[in-house]
């Protein structure tokens, strides 16, 4: 970086008086004001299924067979790439709109008492999840929840990653009309942390999430672990994609997280 002039860091004029030096001074300060960059997020915003749990398999092939329950013919690979949505989004796009009304609610009952018998006892946390977001905290971050899970599941996935007690703020399916990929999930937790959307960064593993995020004016950093492709997710408009919250937990540092500029990777 180039250096100032030895008399005007001296506040001396060319005849060597010191009559300029406050307003010289003052000129250097404004001029360097300009360049300080923004400090790093507050918040995170962060999404469970796929992200911190490895769990979007277990979701898919449960939607999968709830629809096959009520004669509705799916694959598993189509009802994954569902998996983020809330049931209001997910079940119209394999129940036909005139079966809908009758359907609706009769597959989600099914679906969630079913996820809950059969594949909520084998739930795992992704490795990394609790540290990362004790890393984040530690940083000065709040940590905030963002699921299209209802309450009493999220509470229970909760316990499974280990992360009770490090969550400030948590918003559920529960909490708003629709779910993801409408953002009316974290715009409801924008207002809880009570912070702009330029002070927080999203963290999740779908597009749905991602669209979620933008559609709140929220960026954010991915991850595929649950189940997209690092293609699918910058396409969306992730900023940041890694292949894990372990990984990103070892770059923190270098992430748009704690990097004082969020950029891309």
């Amino acid at each position: 970086m180039a250096t100032a002039p030895a008399n005007v860091l001296a506040g001396l004029s060319a005849d060597g008086t010191l009559r300029s030096a406050v307003p010289r001074l003052r000129l250097l300060v404004v001029d360097m004001s300009s360049q300080i960059p923004a400090a790093h997020p507050q918040a995170v915003v962060c999404d469970l299924d796929g992200t911190l749990l490895d769990s979007n398999a277990q979701h898919a092939e449960a939607w999968q067979k709830a629809f096959e329950h009520f004669g509705i013919s799916t694959t598993f690979e189509q009802v994954l790439h569902q998996i983020g949505k809330g049931g209001d989004n997910l079940v119209p796009v394999f129940v036909p709109e005139p079966d809908r009304a009758r359907l609706q609610k009769p597959i989600e009952e099914y679906r969630k008492e079913l996820f809950r018998q059969e594949y909520l006892p084998h739930i795992k946390a992704f490795p990394g999840a609790r540290v990362l977001l004790l890393k984040m905290k530690t940083a000065g971050m709040r940590v905030a929840l963002a699921s299209s899970s209802n309450k009493d599941d999220l509470k229970k996935f909760q316990e499974i990653a280990g992360i009770m007690g490090l969550i400030d703020e948590e918003t559920s399916s529960d909490d708003t009309e629709h779910s993801k990929p409408a953002p009316d999930i974290f715009k409801a937790t924008l207002a809880r942390l009570k912070l702009p959307p330029e002070r927080v960064l999203a963290l999740g593993d779908t597009p749905w999430d991602v669209e979620a995020a933008r559609k709140a004016s929220v960026k954010t950093v991915a991850v595929t672990s649950g189940g997209w492709s690092e293609h699918d997710l910058r396409e969306a408009g992730a900023i940041e994609v890694y292949p894990s919250v372990a990984e990103l937990s070892h770059n923190l540092n270098r992430s748009a997280f704690l990097r004082r500029h969020a950029g891309t990777r």
